[in-house]
């Protein structure tokens, strides 16, 4: 079931302008040497000082510049078991080795329609999801390499998939029902942490790896609710449920769903198989709302890619998803809706 909680006020406190960034980082897809599964169990509770910084945030519009906002929490209630985590045998899968558990979604009855509509394509080559009528889910390292910018990302545009019928509208014999073919829209904000920024956090700080783009207009389909990460153990069967354009299946819309191995406090570690390209997707879990019967399908995580780090001098590598915890639910639906009362129970 889903479970209501209370979730902490993010308040705007002053607004600045900053210089126009230069827009000539390069954008990764892999993130090398970031604090891995042991180095996260031994990072400390940020203290609400701490918070107003990795909480405020870099807005960059259209026409290229920039401000940062300061904000204020209020209502916080730091988790005093902050980053235990469940571990479970680790599956040495990684990327995509031995059987391929992905899937090709090809009929456009499933590819038009919720939730695999909400899967949208970001113009420097990762994936995203939308969150509202206007507003896009994405990692923020599709965006910024943590100290500029990336190329592309001055005009960047979001692919929202249709489907186009191949040759003059007959079925051809042995083809499928449709390749996606996206409808671009351009951006007019984006939105990203200051806990992502490298200096803030020392180095790059996983657990901010999210933003939320602005359309520039709305996009009259379905999307999809913004949802607090439950534990491993509050999860049917431990799964999680995502769907991006990986690079290596160009022109087709891939889902894949696994079970989740370990988690810390703010992230989740799991062997989705998954190729650069479907970074950005979000990450879904499908559970009952209170007191009914339905069952409702919202996003818990953002999935921030393959990773390699350092664990005690050898390199190892996983795939890893940033967690919707009740301080991100309030900050990404104060980005969505500009205030906080539409965000009091997540």
């Amino acid at each position: 079931t889903w479970h209501l909680k209370k979730i902490p006020q993010i308040v705007r406190e002053r607004t600045f302008s900053l210089d126009s960034p230069k827009f000539e980082a390069k954008t990764k897809l892999e993130l090398n040497s970031v604090c891995g599964i042991e180095c996260q169990r031994k990072l400390p509770v940020p203290s609400l000082s701490d918070l107003k910084s990795l909480l405020s945030y870099e807005t960059v519009f259209e026409n290229g510049t920039r401000t940062l906002t300061e904000v204020s929490v209020l209502g916080a209630v730091p988790d005093p078991a902050a980053n235990t985590t469940t571990r479970r045998p680790l599956r040495k899968k990684r990327q995509i080795y031995g059987t391929d558990s992905r899937f090709s979604i090809y009929d456009k009855r499933f590819m038009t329609n919720f939730p695999f509509n909400t899967a949208v394509k970001i113009s420097t080559g990762c994936s995203g999801i939308l969150v509202s009528p206007k507003h896009v889910l994405t990692a923020a390292h599709c965006l910024h390499n943590g100290k500029d910018y990336v190329k592309g990302s001055k005009r960047l545009r979001v692919g929202l998939m249709k489907t186009k019928s191949r040759g003059n509208g007959r079925k051809r014999k042995g083809t499928s029902d449709g390749m996606p073919s996206f409808q671009w829209t351009r951006v007019k904000s984006t939105h990203i942490p200051k806990g992502w920024f490298k200096g803030v956090s020392g180095d790059i700080a996983l657990d901010y790896d999210y933003a939320v783009l602005e359309l520039k207009r709305p996009h009259k389909r379905k999307y999809m609710e913004l949802g607090i990460s439950p534990t491993i153990k509050m999860m049917p069967g431990s799964m999680i449920h995502f769907s991006g354009f990986d690079n290596d299946r160009s022109g087709q819309l891939v889902y894949r769903f696994c079970s989740i191995s370990d988690e810390s406090n703010d992230l989740f570690y799991q062997y989705c198989d998954a190729e650069p390209g479907s970074t950005g997707s979000g990450i879904y879990l499908r559970l009952k709302e209170p007191n009914k019967k339905k069952w409702k399908r919202k996003i818990i995580a953002v999935y921030s890619g393959h990773q390699w780090v350092d664990i005690n001098g050898e390199q190892q590598d996983y795939n890893v998803a940033v967690r919707i915890t009740p301080l991100k639910y309030a900050q990404i639906c104060f980005w969505i809706h500009g205030n906080d009362e539409n965000c009091t129970q997540g």
